[in-house]
């Protein structure tokens, strides 16, 4: 039977992946790709864009490709199996990619390809290319000595693992968390349709009363129009210390985070830098960590004035309301009354107006007034049920992009939103790859008939997405 995870002609087969594919798919990619860098590296001819940097972006490619679907359905469908599979093969697509960076006989070709007289017949981004490979050898450890070159593979191989972890640690802690309401009474001010959630979710576990998770669509309602302040706080010190010292200890991320520090340190110095803020910004606009801290600091001194302002009339605010002393599980909810008494405007109120069908319909026809594409939902596999897939074309039919869709919250789903590349757009053979995107959202999933209902954040965070999907 094929291997989907190598499968490149067309859409990643999402109905037929599961976690056996892993490992046989990277191991055979892993292979092609060491015997390809082998035979770049020996070969005697003089290295070009043609012969050398394009195979190598040719490998990048295939790789980067089959894993990027095995770390989106590892975020959006995390199981016990597929994180199994995600973590071991983690470690040798690492190791690989150490070993490529390292390699200075790449890096002699990429620096050849830049001092070449060849260099200034190349297009703009051909050039870009080169330089910045150039740049990425000598940051991924290229002019290191041998031992050091051992010492900084094996700091990058745990900084992948340390990563892996933390962000499975946040995952669970959120996950793990219930919380059961009995007495309707107790959750007094929370909108219907956040309490048909949270009454159908606790059917689901054989539970009486109401379940309330981490999760965004049933923790932000909840510190935001609960009455019940101690259910707040509840809530608020749950989220609060995720994958904390104040949870179980088997998923403190505070001994991670400690070592990512560390090593990210003893990584920086490694490579001549002071400390891992100048190794970041090696690649990055900002021209030292200096520069970035009196940025930041200028806009903290204006923008401070305003914020205390803001704050001194919640507090104000709280007061009338029975709260003595605001603390951070109380601002949501105070802001809330607050926006709905001044302005007679509330997120519940705008949630009506803002159903999913209307609020893609808006979307998709702001796209095509601004750019002069169209939307439209097409058939293609998709990991899960509320995921769907769509394509963006021209007037005349031709093909711009497509991408997938992920709106709702649930559980083993990372939380957050987040635009990730599932095919890069580039000239395969003179023929046009168009570049296929995810975006993925945490919003709240429709309740029996009803459609779902987005507040105005959840709309702007769909748009953002939305705009990063158009960048890529």
């Amino acid at each position: 039977m094929s291997n989907p995870l190598l499968h490149f002609s067309g859409l990643p087969k999402f109905n037929e992946i599961n976690s056996a594919h892993v490992s046989p798919a990277l191991d055979t990619l892993l292979n092609e790709g060491k015997q390809t860098i082998e035979a770049l590296a020996t070969s005697a001819d003089a290295p070009t864009w043609q012969n050398f940097a394009l195979k190598l972006e040719d490998l990048d490619e295939k790789v980067s490709r089959a894993w990027s679907q095995v770390g989106h359905l590892n975020a959006v469908v995390n199981s016990p199996e597929l994180r199994e599979a995600y973590n071991a093969n983690l470690a040798k697509l690492t190791d690989f990619y150490s070993d490529l960076s390292q390699d200075e006989r790449l890096y002699a070709k990429y620096k050849a390809i830049h001092a070449s007289a060849a260099f200034a017949k190349l297009n703009q981004a051909q050039q870009k290319i080169i330089a910045n490979e150039v740049r990425d050898f000598k940051l991924g450890g290229a002019e290191l000595s041998p031992k050091q070159k051992i010492r900084f593979k094996a700091i990058s191989e745990e900084l992948s693992k340390l990563a892996s972890k933390f962000e499975e640690n946040v995952l669970d802690t959120t996950n793990e968390y219930a919380l059961y309401v009995q007495d309707k009474a107790e959750l007094a001010g929370i909108p219907d349709d956040v309490l048909e959630t949270a009454l159908e979710a606790a059917k689901v576990d054989s539970k009486e009363g109401f379940k309330f998770t981490l999760h965004f669509p049933s923790y932000l309602p909840a510190l935001q129009y609960a009455d019940n302040r101690a259910l707040r706080e509840k809530l608020y010190r749950a989220y609060a210390t995720r994958a904390s010292e104040f949870g179980k200890p088997e998923f403190d991320n505070t001994p991670i985070i400690t070592q990512l520090l560390k090593l990210k340190q003893e990584e920086a110095q490694m490579l001549g830098f002071n400390n891992f803020a100048e190794l970041s910004l090696a690649a990055k606009m900002a021209d030292s960590p200096q520069q970035v801290i009196d940025f930041l600091k200028n806009l903290a001194k204006k923008a401070k004035p305003y914020a205390q302002q803001d704050k001194l009339e919640l507090e104000t605010y709280a007061k009338q309301l029975g709260i003595a002393d605001m603390q951070a599980w109380d601002v949501s909810y105070v802001s809330e009354k607050l926006r709905e008494d001044k302005y007679a405007f509330s997120d519940l109120e705008v949630k009506q107006y803002f159903p999913e069908a209307k609020v893609m319909a808006g979307l998709f026809k702001v796209i095509e007034t601004i750019f002069g594409v169209f939307v439209q939902k097409t058939e293609s596999p998709t990991w899960h049920a509320d995921a769907h897939f769509y394509s963006i074309t021209r007037h005349g039919g031709s093909l711009v992009g497509q991408f997938y869709l992920d709106l709702y919250a649930r559980n083993n789903k990372r939380g957050g939103a987040w635009m990730d590349e599932a095919i890069t757009r580039r000239v395969v053979d003179g023929k046009l790859t168009t570049p296929v995107a995810y975006l993925t959202c945490n919003f709240s999933a429709p309740v029996g008939n009803k459609p779902a209902l987005f507040t105005h954040d959840e709309v702007i965070t769909l748009f953002h997405e939305f705009g990063h999907g158009l960048h890529h």
